[in-house]
């Protein structure tokens, strides 16, 4: 009987996220994330791998692009670590036309010193290098990438963290940087159940500093992960289902 109302408890739970992430995602939090002024935005994504930018990144996408924000994704290798490079390449282009980003604001890289894999360290310097490059050609004003953890560990995401911190660093341009926050697991794999504690933990920062960002369409997390069909196997299909990044994104500023 115990196991049946703790059942029903956390199915309603699940439901009542659902109906928020559906019906009530406008948020005041929301709305006040790059809308301070009528003017665009140029903004450049920095992901490490094709298929971060579904996995991870979706609500972010999903409401810039809603908004009339040009979006640039900067990905800094093709995933080659299975020999699937230009298989995955391909993939990231189609899932961003699910997303609604542009053909041309999309830029895979194959630099020989930037390869995809656990073990493979990425020069912080090169990294901050490219992204200055990225800056100065297409006039951006303010970057997206991960935080010093990178959701899920990978060592290429933190990677890109830190190169993306040394660009703020080091650059003289003026950038707005903002970072994905990373979760415990168990928020992680709370699904759309996590969004109360992005709303209450976005609360607890000063304004401007946090903003917690749903989902409106998490159908569109899936439509795009799909695209990615050398890495939709059971495992990611179940992770796009459960995670919490599916359905919000809790992004906190770092410049």
């Amino acid at each position: 009987m115990a196991w049946l109302l703790i059942g029903l408890s956390v199915s309603l739970c699940w439901l009542a996220s659902l109906c928020k992430v559906y019906y009530s995602s406008h948020s005041s939090s929301r709305t006040a994330f790059f809308t301070e002024s009528k003017q665009k935005r140029n903004i450049l994504l920095v992901i490490a791998h094709p298929d971060d930018e579904s996995m991870f990144f979706s609500p972010t996408i999903s409401y810039l692009t809603s908004k009339g924000h040009n979006l640039y994704v900067l990905c800094i290798s093709t995933g080659n670590a299975d020999g699937m490079g230009n298989t995955r390449k391909e993939e990231l282009y189609q899932a961003c036309a699910i997303l609604k980003v542009p053909l041309h604001q999309i830029k895979v890289l194959d630099n020989p010193k930037l390869q995809d894999g656990f073990g493979k360290v990425w020069d912080h310097d090169l990294l901050a290098k490219i992204v200055e490059e990225e800056v100065a050609s297409g006039t951006i004003d303010s970057i997206l990438t991960f935080d010093s953890y990178g959701i899920s560990g990978h060592c290429n995401h933190k990677d890109v963290h830190h190169g993306v911190r040394r660009f703020l660093n080091m650059s003289r341009r003026k950038v707005e940087a903002w970072e994905l926050l990373s979760t415990n697991i168990l928020r992680k794999y709370s699904g759309p159940v996590d969004i109360w504690f992005s709303i209450v933990y976005s609360m607890c920062w000063p304004s401007g500093q946090v903003h917690c960002l749903l989902n409106d369409d998490p159908s569109k997390s899936f439509q795009a992960m799909a695209q990615h069909m050398s890495q939709w196997v059971w495992f990611r299909k179940l992770f796009v289902s459960f995670s919490s990044y599916t359905y919000v994104n809790t992004l906190k500023r770092i410049a």
